[in-house]
């Protein structure tokens, strides 16, 4: 064990042995700041000819207030060329190729007046010229899609045919110009209003299809309506021949408190009355057609039996009348798709991933097996699906050329935020990009160390431990618990900043995948339904144990922290043990009854609970950790997006907060304006610098003995002398 221990030491001066001597001297440890200097790669697409790449780049603004997205090209027959910035635009994303590689359609948005606002459609010619813009619809357009032969164009758009119509009769200087509304007041009428990231839902918009012709010039003509109805439509797939269009459409107009249905339909190319292919009895996703065009393959997860958790799976459905989906690979006890988290994500225009006919019986999609991410090949005739790429990586985005000869494919590591690779016929990897080299060249970064336990009951959990660079297994260090959120999802081979910035700071930083993660089967992700929290807490302090028993951790300078599910736990901790002298609750859920009449989706029950608060409050009451917080001693802080719809503030940690500070309990409320449920992933990047400080600045006060006068809580007693 102890040469063991030694080995993440070599492995940290290893990483960069290949650097002179006076970089090494130059190397310094990751900061909160260097956020700043991150660029991520986004949505990413190969020509169809396999020449070229598009995909899109993201950066922080120079105001560090926002994210700037645009296009980048990468030439695959040049190798030793970088990449070269196609767009000007600073909200460019979703580019789409058209069928003879010549012509890039991608959305885009404009400023004006400080304000983003609606994207629409804009063609780029690579033999040269400006962008232009295709659309002028008043709600927008997204989500290009080229038809088989090149002359015709698939947009979404909110836009109603009548407000087309009376745009098209406004002269041009008017267009421009926004609808001041009648009133800022809205009357609500239903259950599901809001979501977060969103804000309020426009249910007078639903999301449709339209046309623009493409001439051999490449000018185009206007946006002709293609389906319509109170009921959006999504994933649309052109049939081979580009006679029809197949779509997923919405199944009701509030399905709350429903487990989720989808309905195939199809329409004309040339527009008309949309009919219906199929009903799915569940949530379906993705959807792909077959080379011969007979049948479509779609992402979903069974709603029978009822579970807290369903593993994805693919299936296919012929299109034809009275077909019914078929599992493809039903015992393929692994997730279909990426179930990965981290804060490594391009923030802004990440793109999907979309499994890929690679002939009318087999299929390539990314599949998540215990904690890493990687394309999988099904066979349809048998159903078993085999390894196409391998290793401790996370593929998030994957593209081929039209006739499957190249793929490229987005990958990240632990100690690679995302990069560019190219994919051979059998599944070996080549780097393309290396977007964050020179920043990354200046940094002292060492892996995680992949460990696993056995918690209460013999189960085995897998779990990452990050350490700092200089770790000496003789001394002892503070340990911070993070815990995932979802409950859901998983950690695994990602990169992320906030892990090795703990790291750098001097932690020793746990992250396991408790009981109810996904990517170990489907047994192990819904073992939690109707018990969470519960058996996952034992597997979190069991894992704290184990890390304890190895020697190098201090017991007397232990914190937790976690964000949303992993907030759940953070305050469910706390109020089972005083082992932790400090805790970090983040975007937290500290009453479930709150949370039930609050949050922006309605599907708690009978997945999570087998009733409503109403009807089985002890449930409720029993799984909420204000329940229990007159048992709290910890120090906490509550880390709270103020525009937060999935876990409100006043359903977590201002309720805690507020019991906490009656209780005379050490404790501090930091609220992030503006910021929803995902900023720690996507929020403003100053924010981002900030959470990481506050959470590092309260773990350094209580862990390391570190004087931070901002969190310092003045006691009623200390107020009367102040008097």
């Amino acid at each position: 064990m102890r040469i063991a221990k030694s080995l993440l030491s070599a492995v940290c001066i290893l990483f960069f042995a290949a650097n002179t001597p006076l970089q090494a001297q130059t190397k310094r440890s990751i900061t909160e700041t260097d956020l700043y200097q991150f660029h991520w790669i986004g949505d990413t697409q190969i020509a169809p000819d396999g020449s070229r790449v598009v995909f899109v780049r993201v950066d922080v603004t120079p105001d560090h207030k926002g994210y700037a997205t645009s296009l980048w090209l990468l030439d695959l027959n040049n190798a030793v060329e970088a990449p070269r910035r196609l767009t000007a635009g600073t909200h460019d994303g979703h580019p789409r190729w058209s069928p003879d590689s010549k012509t890039i359609a991608f959305a885009r948005a404009t400023e004006k007046d400080g304000k983003t606002g609606k994207p629409q459609i804009y063609l780029l010619n690579l033999a040269g010229g400006e962008a232009e813009s295709v659309s002028d619809l008043p709600e927008g357009a997204s989500a290009p899609l080229w038809s088989p032969d090149g002359k015709h164009l698939l947009l979404t758009s909110g836009t109603t045919p009548e407000e087309w119509k009376k745009h098209e009769s406004k002269p041009d200087a008017a267009k421009t110009k926004e609808e001041t509304p009648e009133s800022d007041v809205r009357v609500i009428t239903r259950a599901v209003y809001r979501m977060n990231g969103e804000g309020y839902l426009d249910f007078d918009h639903p999301d449709h299809f339209w046309m623009i012709d493409i001439a051999s010039d490449g000018k185009s003509g206007k946006p002709k309506e293609i389906t319509h109805g109170r009921l959006g439509d999504s994933d649309p797939v052109w049939s081979p021949d580009g006679s029809r269009i197949y779509f997923f459409r919405e199944t009701s107009d509030e399905p709350y408190y429903e487990p989720p249905k989808s309905a195939i339909y199809s329409v004309p190319a040339s527009g008309g009355d949309a009919s219906l292919v199929a009903a799915i009895p569940f949530g379906a996703q993705d959807m792909v057609i077959s080379p011969d065009g007979t049948e479509v393959a779609f992402r979903g997860a069974t709603t029978v039996p009822v579970r807290s958790y369903s593993e994805p799976h693919l299936w296919t459905i012929a299109l034809k009348p009275g077909a019914e989906a078929r599992n493809v690979a039903p015992d393929y006890d692994y997730d279909i798709g990426d179930s990965i988290g981290g804060d490594n994500r391009a923030p802004r225009a990440a793109g999907n991933a979309h499994p890929v006919w690679l002939d009318d019986h087999t299929l390539l999609d990314v599949a998540t097996k215990e904690g890493r991410a990687n394309l999988v090949k099904i066979d349809l005739t048998n159903g078993k699906v085999s390894d196409f790429t391998s290793g401790n990586q996370t593929i998030q985005l994957f593209s081929l050329s039209a006739d499957h000869a190249k793929a490229v494919g987005l990958v990240s590591t632990p100690l690679m935020i995302g990069d560019l690779f190219s994919i051979t016929a059998d599944g070996k990897e080549n780097q393309l990009t290396h977007i964050n080299d020179e920043l990354f060249a200046q940094l002292n970064l060492a892996p995680p160390e992949e460990i696993t336990y056995k918690s209460f009951d013999g189960k085995r959990i897998q779990a990452w431990v990050q350490k700092p660079c200089d770790f000496d297994p003789h001394k002892k260090y503070p340990l911070i618990l993070n815990i995932h959120g979802g409950p859901h999802t998983a950690y695994g081979y990602v990169f992320d900043h906030e892990f090795l910035y703990m790291a750098a700071k001097g932690y020793v930083v746990l992250y396991p995948n408790p009981r109810g993660s996904t990517s170990y089967g489907q047994e192990f992700g819904n073992i939690i339904q109707y018990h969470y929290p519960g058996d996952d807490y034992k597997d979190l302090m069991a894992g704290v144990d184990e890390l304890i028993r190895r020697g190098y951790i201090d017991d007397k300078k232990l914190g937790v922290t976690g964000g949303s599910g992993g907030g759940l736990l953070t305050d469910w901790t706390v109020t089972q043990t005083t082992r932790f002298v400090a805790a970090v609750s983040q975007r937290d859920i500290s009453d479930w009854t709150s949370w039930w009449y609050t949050a922006d989706f309605t599907l708690f029950q009978p997945t999570w609970f087998k009733g409503p608060p109403f009807e089985t409050p002890e449930d409720f009451r029993a799984r909420s950790p204000i329940t229990n917080a007159k048992k709290i001693q910890t120090p906490m802080m509550f880390i709270l997006g103020e525009a937060d719809y999935r876990t409100p503030p006043t359903s977590g940690g201002e309720q805690l907060f507020r019991m906490l500070k009656y209780r005379h309990v050490n404790t501090v409320m930091v609220r992030f304006p503006g910021e929803s449920h995902e900023l720690s992933r996507s929020g403003v990047p100053a924010h981002r610098i900030e959470r990481l400080d506050h959470i590092t600045g309260w773990f350094g006060k209580y862990l390391m003995d570190k004087s931070e006068p901002e969190y310092d809580v003045v006691t009623p007693k200390e107020h009367e002398l102040d008097r």
